[in-house]
C-alpha cells in the first residue's frame, strides 16, 4: 500500500509480527511528535499576550489578528496542501511544514514591526496546513486496520498534551530568556523535530500508492479523487461535523470561566480548575475512546453518546448553579466523554475516504476546525459584550446536538465498497 523503508535497528532475521510492532511503534511515535509539536505552535501566543502586545504598542484586538491571519491561512490552504500530499507524498510536506514553522516562529522573534508579526503569523498558519493530512495519511496508509483507532487516539492525544504544557514552558522561557526567547525556543523545537523526522523517518512512506483499476477497491474512474471526492456528501457532512465541534469546543473552552462567573458568579479560580479538569479529562478520553474504536464498527453511536453527556453538562453550566465539586465532577466527567469521541470522528471519515486520498480528504473536513476557530470567538466574544453568557451555553448545545444528528444520520458505507479501507 505504501513504499516504506525498512525500520532501523531490526534484524533482518527479525520474527514478522514483531518488526511490524516496532514499525508501527516507530511510525506512531513519529507523527505523535510532530502533532505535539504543531500545537505548541497554536498555543504559543496566549500565555504571552501582554508582554507582545507592550512590545509592539498595540491593542489586543491587534494582536488578536495575527491569530486570524494563521487561522484564514490554515483554512484557506489546508485543502491544498492535502492535494500535495496526496501527490508528493506526506514524508517531505511534514518535514517542510515543520521548517517553514521554524523559520516563522523565528522571524516573529527576531524581525521587527508589527505588519512583520502578523505575517509571520500568516506562515505559521501556512506550515500548520500539512499536520492532518500528512498525519492521518501516513497512519491510513501504515497501521494494521485493527489498530487504527489506537494510533488515532495517540495522534490526537499528543496534540492535546502538546496544548497542555504549552503555557508553562511559554511563560518559563519568558521568564529566562522574555518573549522572545521563548518564540526562539519553539523555532528550535520545531527543527529539532524536522531533523528527527529526516534522520529516522525512514518508516514513514514517501508516497501513497492508489490502487490500480484492476483492483476491486479502486475508485472507478477519477470522479471521486478530486474535488467531486471534496464536494460529495458524505465529505461535506463530515466537513459539518468538524465545524460543530470547533463550535462546541470553542465555546467550552474560551468562554466558560467568564460565562460562569457572570451567570452564577462562579469563583473563577473554581471555574478554571473545573475547565482544567474538562482538558485534562479530555486527554485521557481520547485514549480511552481509541480503545472503543478499534472494539466496534458502530462509531457513530460513541459519538452519539458522548454527545447525549456534553450537551448535558453544558445545560447544567447554563441554568445550575453548582457548588464547586460538584462543578468540578460534572466538567471532568464531560471532558471524558468528550475526548472518547475523537477517534470515532477520525475512524468516520477514513471509513469513507479512498485509499490514496487521505491528504486531501483530512485537510478539507480540518478546515472546519479553523472555520469554527475563526466563528466562535466573533460570535461568543459578542453575546459577552451583550452579557448574554446563557445564550453561548445554549448555541454550544445547539452545535453539540447538530453534530449529533450529523454523527446518526450518516449512510454507513458499505464492507466491499471503495470507501471503507
Amino acid at each position: 500500500m505504501s513504499s516504506t523503508s525498512e525500520p532501523l535497528g531490526l534484524a533482518a532475521d527479525a520474527d514478522p509480527a514483531t518488526a511490524k510492532k516496532w514499525r508501527d511503534i516507530k511510525v506512531i511515535t513519529l507523527v505523535a511528535i510532530a502533532h505535539f509539536t504543531s500545537h505548541v505552535h497554536i498555543m504559543l501566543l496566549p500565555p504571552i499576550f501582554g508582554p507582545v502586545k507592550e512590545a509592539f504598542g498595540v491593542s489586543y484586538t491587534q494582536i488578536g489578528l495575527a491569530l486570524t491571519a494563521f487561522n484564514v491561512a490554515s483554512a484557506l490552504l489546508q485543502t491544498p496542501a492535502g492535494f500535495l500530499v496526496d501527490r508528493i507524498g506526506p514524508r517531505l510536506m511534514l518535514t517542510a511544514g515543520l521548517l517553514l514553522g521554524a523559520v516563522a516562529i523565528a522571524a516573529v522573534a527576531v524581525l521587527p514591526g508589527y505588519w512583520f508579526f502578523v505575517i509571520a503569523y500568516a506562515l505559521i498558519g501556512l506550515a500548520n496546513t500539512v499536520y492532518h493530512p500528512s498525519d492521518y495519511a501516513i497512519l491510513s496508509a501504515t497501521i494494521d486496520p485493527k489498530k487504527i483507532g489506537k494510533a488515532f487516539s495517540i495522534h490526537t492525544f499528543a496534540g492535546y498534551l502538546g496544548s497542555g504544557v504549552t503555557p508553562a514552558m511559554v511563560l518559563a522561557c519568558a521568564a529566562l530568556w522574555g518573549w522572545h526567547g521563548a518564540f526562539l525556543f519553539a523555532a528550535g523545537l520545531s527543527f529539532a523535530v524536522a531533523l528527527l523526522i529526516m534522520v529516522a523517518g525512514g518508516v514513514l512512506p514517501r508516497t501513497i500508492a492508489r490502487p490500480k483499476a484492476s483492483d476491486r477497491s479502486a475508485p472507478k474512474g477519477d470522479a471521486k479523487v478530486g474535488l467531486d471526492l471534496l464536494l460529495s456528501a458524505p465529505i461535506l457532512r463530515n466537513l459539518l461535523f468538524f465545524f460543530c465541534l470547533a463550535m462546541a469546543n470553542g465555546g467550552i473552552q474560551t468562554y466558560s470561566v467568564v460565562g460562569l462567573g457572570e451567570i452564577h458568579g462562579t469563583p473563577a479560580s473554581a471555574a478554571n480548575i473545573a475547565l482544567s479538569g474538562f482538558l485534562l479529562f479530555s486527554a485521557a478520553g481520547v485514549l480511552l475512546g481509541g480503545i472503543i474504536a478499534d472494539r466496534t464498527p458502530h462509531h457513530e453511536w460513541v459519538a452519539a453518546t458522548g454527545f447525549a453527556c456534553t450537551s448535558t453538562m453544558a445545560i447544567l453550566m447554563a441554568w445550575v448553579d453548582m457548588p464547586a465539586v460538584v462543578l468540578i465532577t460534572v466538567m471532568s466527567l464531560g471532558g471524558l466523554l468528550n475526548g472518547v469521541i475523537q477517534p470515532s470522528r477520525d475512524m468516520m471519515v477514513r471509513a469513507v475516504t479512498p485509499v490514496g486520498s487521505f491528504g486531501k480528504v483530512f485537510g478539507f473536513v480540518s478546515t472546519g476546525f479553523n472555520l469554527g476557530g475563526m466563528t466562535s470567538p466573533l460570535l461568543y466574544g459578542w453575546l459577552m459584550d451583550q452579557h448574554e453568557p446563557r445564550a453561548i451555553f445554549m448555541i454550544v448545545v445547539g452545535f453539540i446536538l447538530l453534530a449529533l444528528v450529523t454523527a446518526i444520520t450518516r449512510a454507513k458505507p458499505q464492507a466491499k465498497a471503495a470507501w471503507t479501507h
